[in-house]
């Protein structure tokens, strides 16, 4: 099983393919299997790297008793001179684009693009979005503990259906196939997990000091809280476009991968021209694949 260690933790991922490096982060209680569509569609043409974030999969928990976005975001970095990655793209999803966008912020210079796909700034709007983002993600803990996170799960994507009149939750039964596939997290990490993502408001993240081109997706389904932060995203950091992901919710790469690939080739190859991708050495061929 291949790890690294970063920082206090030994750190699973699968590396395939070669070329210039993409970075995939995925989103809260999930796993790198999440972005399998992307690594198929993409691995002959550039060297992928897909791990388990701190408190997920095969990395699994620490004797940390919290977790933050940015404690998330030192690991990524830690994994990024591990594996000696050469300014990778980056792309973060949900909770994934929260850490992608705390690194990039922080490394402007170790980023050469970034894609926020479905994701927040730690910005919130009102007392609405609040209650949405700490006040009922901290609420599910308890819950959590008793019935497991599945069941939480399937009552707050009927909620914000009910609140938004749209199917926000996407294809969920793909989500519920991956997490069935992957190591379960408990609740105890989960908890420390939920906590880190209802307190990312407290974050200090200057999008403008984000200087890689920056691709921003997001669902057509989204919630609307989400939605509302793709135009701050693209009005704070100077290099970003926003395209909407059709027939999507909120986790827009498993929704329609077809087209969320395509995007996310085309944005490959306006940061990193063929001639550059042709004449890279190989970063780690076929390492962790399976």
């Amino acid at each position: 099983m291949p790890t690294v260690r970063t920082n206090d933790i030994e750190t699973y991922y699968e590396r395939r393919g070669t070329g210039p490096s993409i970075a995939f982060v995925h989103g809260a209680v999930l796993d790198h299997a999440q972005w399998a569509p992307q690594v198929d569609a993409l691995g002959d043409e550039y060297a992928t790297v897909a791990y388990d974030v701190r408190g997920h999969g095969r990395t699994g928990g620490s004797a940390k008793e919290s977790y933050s976005v940015d404690r998330f975001a030192d690991d990524l970095d830690a994994l990024v001179t591990a594996l000696d990655l050469d300014r990778p793209v980056l792309c973060g999803l949900s909770t994934g684009g929260c850490i992608a966008q705390a690194y990039a912020a922080a490394h402007p210079d170790r980023v050469a693009g970034l894609v926020l796909a479905d994701t927040f700034t730690p910005e919130l709007f009102d007392r609405f979005e609040w209650l949405q983002r700490s006040a009922l993600l901290k609420a599910t803990i308890p819950p959590v503990r008793l019935v497991g996170y599945e069941r939480v799960e399937k009552v707050l994507v009927w909620l914000h259906e009910r609140i938004s009149g749209k199917e926000v939750g996407g294809d969920y039964e793909k989500i519920e196939r991956l997490r069935a596939a992957g190591p379960k997290m408990d609740a105890d990490e989960f908890a420390k997990v939920i906590r880190a993502v209802a307190t990312f408001h407290e974050a200090e993240v200057d999008l403008r000091a984000i200087s890689a081109p920056t691709l921003i997706l997001y669902g057509e389904h989204e919630p609307p809280f989400i939605r509302r932060h793709a135009p701050k995203m693209e009005a704070e950091i100077p290099n970003a476009v926003v395209r909407e992901v059709p027939d999507a919710g909120h986790a827009s790469n498993l929704d329609n991968p077809e087209f969320f690939s395509a995007a996310l080739r085309e944005f490959l190859a306006s940061v990193l021209p063929r001639d550059a991708a042709d004449g890279a050495e190989g970063n780690g061929g076929a390492e962790g694949a399976g």
